[in-house]
């Protein structure tokens, strides 16, 4: 892994803290930068099946519903996704350091301004930044939009179920039907294209 792609390192004695203050979220850490993760997202009765680009996908019906996401935005406001059900909503997990994230940036924004009109939402989920600035900074640079959940340490990931189509990268893109149900999940950057073939069949959902 190129020193592009990791993490900024903490101290042995930030690193003990976090253990005791953060407990089961620094196993969020796990999550391998800029590649596919460590963490298991196998199981019973998982419904899933990835094609040959990478993207899996779940049938209408055999769905898992979305985890209760609440927290900050970048500026501080309260996010909740429970707010946009009855939407589609694409979730991105990215980190200003991640270069994939930042090959991929300009097609989710593309792709973003394509369904706007559509009641589609794209939402990010910032992590391992340790502060916002950097983050701020990405989409500026990028044009992003869309709010993003700030999660430094990568609570927020794990409060998807093992088993359902959870984050296991970063970047990762979800895609959430309109009954909040996780329906498509790409562990990889994403072409405009790619991104497309997650989202259309969803939005295309009666």
């Amino acid at each position: 892994m190129s020193a592009a792609c990791r993490a900024p390192r903490t101290s042995a004695t930030t690193r003990r803290a976090a253990k005791l203050t953060v407990g089961a979220a620094v196993a969020a850490l796990a999550l391998t930068a800029c590649g596919s993760g460590g963490t298991s997202g196998g199981g019973n009765n998982t419904n899933f099946v990835t094609n040959s680009g990478g993207i899996a996908t779940v049938k209408k019906g055999e769905r898992h519903d979305a985890p209760d996401l609440t927290g900050k935005d970048l500026e501080g406001k309260p996010i909740d996704l429970a707010d946009y059900k009855g939407k589609v909503v694409v979730l991105n997990v990215w980190g200003s350091w991640c270069s994939p994230c930042r090959a991929e940036a300009p097609n989710l924004v593309k792709v973003a301004h394509e369904n706007k009109s559509k009641n589609v939402q794209f939402i990010g989920i910032n992590t391992r930044d340790t502060n916002t600035s950097p983050a701020k900074e990405f989409e500026r640079g990028f044009g992003v939009e869309y709010p993003s959940f700030y999660d430094p340490t990568g609570k927020l990931l794990l409060k998807f179920k093992k088993g359902t189509l959870n984050p296991q990268a970063i970047p990762s893109t979800i895609v959430i039907d309109r009954d909040g149900k996780i329906a498509a999940r790409a562990l990889k950057a994403l072409s405009t294209n790619s991104l497309r073939e997650m989202l259309d069949p969803v939005v295309a959902e009666k």
